[in-house]
């Protein structure tokens, strides 16, 4: 409590956090805008209506959107059209070369492809705003309600209702970027962490009314065991010893001294999991949109879709694909060639091991051994609460699941170390003991 005072009472770091809580204010105000041309009430009704058919349509998006999607807000995008389009202009830089150009070229090249992410954001907005809409005025986003949710579906309309879904994303962007500079950490992962946590309350009374106080505290254990399994693997490393030689530049000594390359268990984070999810959710997609009485559809509901009851199709199905986007997103964020290049020109060295090919070819060994018990952990941490919540006939939506406490987690530790590090510049101690 004492460290907490100290970081409130330090002018400088004081601002930066009162300038990310104000953002972060305005980012859960503009969840209850409606956006103009809806009927407000009309969706409130339909979104209590459908709460359980049109949240498992749209979970994961809903969840990062703090509840605007099915609110149908000005924010109801969320922050997905951003982190998508970080994603993929992340994952063209091995596809397109100029894209890899750019990323070696220092602040420069990032400040080009940050400015690529920005407009692919904006195209990205106007293309799920759209699909958004179209989904309303079919029917399908809320299947089951029959209530009137665009009275007046006039081209202009309808172009107004895009425009606001699209600059609600663009101000969503640019108050992540301003936390990221002018705040307290990184300011997608604040908002991503505000919009889960915030749900979180309201789902842990809705279990206390439905389920009782038994399945409540079950659920509040299953969470904490979650959570400290979290906690102890975000935190754990493998440290990959470096030395430097020394050399002579004139008539100045360098080197002679000794690093280590930290390498996480969980190298790939969150993303193989919305990866994966993001792809078993495209069947669901489709079959919303065919016969329900088609045996195609039927097989996909009863297989590929996770309601209260368990599927060992779908999990395995989900097992295999975040172990396979584990690896991918590893092996195009860690860049063994780059580290070993970097580390021979610089006069560094592994112990025991050649410079060159020889540590490259050691580092991607190293990386496919911490990574595969990482995968195995995303895996078992995304599973652990569709299995535990299925039996107690808890929503599979349920906010505490192995996604949600993931990022929450992950989040909260650094952005607690980020303040800590602002901190000691101040004092000598910090936050963390």
């Amino acid at each position: 409590m004492n460290s907490f005072v100290r970081a409130l009472r330090t002018p400088e770091l004081r601002a930066k956090i009162f300038f990310t809580l104000g953002l972060i204010a305005i980012y859960r105000l503009g969840v209850f805008v409606p956006t103009p041309g809806f009927d407000y009430t009309n969706v409130m009704m339909c979104a209590d209506q459908s709460a359980g058919q049109g949240a498992s349509a749209m979970g994961m998006i809903n969840m990062f959107s703090g509840g605007a999607l099915l609110q149908l807000s000005v924010f109801s995008l969320g922050v997905m059209p951003y982190i998508t389009a970080s994603i993929i202009v992340q994952l063209l830089r091995v596809v397109i070369p100029r894209f890899e150009a750019l990323h070696k070229e220092g602040a420069s090249g990032t400040a080009k492809l940050t400015q690529y992410t920005r407009y692919l954001t904006i195209g990205l907005g106007v293309l799920q705003a759209t699909t958004i809409i179209t989904l309303v005025r079919s029917g399908q986003f809320f299947p089951g309600c029959n209530l009137t949710l665009v009275p007046d579906q006039s081209v202009p309309t309808l172009l107004l209702m895009v425009l606001a879904m699209t600059v609600g994303t663009v101000l969503i962007m640019f108050m992540g970027e301003m936390i990221t500079e002018r705040g307290v950490g990184n300011g997608m992962s604040l908002l991503i962490f505000t919009s889960i946590a915030s749900s979180f309350p309201g789902a842990m009374g809705q279990v206390f009314q439905l389920q009782g106080w038994m399945i409540f505290a079950v659920v509040i254990v299953v969470a904490l065991v979650v959570m400290i399994g979290v906690v102890f693997v975000e935190q754990s490393q493998r440290r990959i010893p470096v030395q430097y030689a020394k050399r002579m530049v004139g008539r100045r000594m360098y080197g002679g001294t000794s690093t280590y390359i930290p390498i996480k268990v969980n190298q790939a984070g969150v993303i193989p999991v919305i990866f994966a999810s993001s792809i078993l959710a495209l069947p669901q997609m489709a079959a919303s949109f065919g016969n329900p009485e088609a045996s195609w559809v039927q097989w996909i509901n009863a297989h590929l879709v996770m309601g209260q009851s368990f599927s060992w199709i779908y999990a395995v199905v989900y097992v295999a694909l975040i172990v396979f986007f584990a690896f991918f997103y590893v092996s195009i964020t860690f860049n063994a060639e780059e580290i070993a290049d970097n580390m021979k020109k610089y006069g560094g060295f592994v112990p025991n091991v050649r410079a060159g090919k020889p540590t490259e070819r050691y580092l991607r060994y190293v990386i496919n051994r911490i990574q595969t018990p990482g995968a195995m952990y995303l895996a078992v941490i995304s599973l652990m609460p569709l299995l535990a919540f299925a039996y107690l006939g808890v929503s599979q939506n349920f906010p505490l699941g192995g996604v949600s406490l993931l990022i929450v987690i992950g989040v909260g530790l650094d952005t607690v170390k980020q303040i800590d590090a602002k901190l000691q510049q101040h004092h000598y101690e910090g936050i963390l003991r």
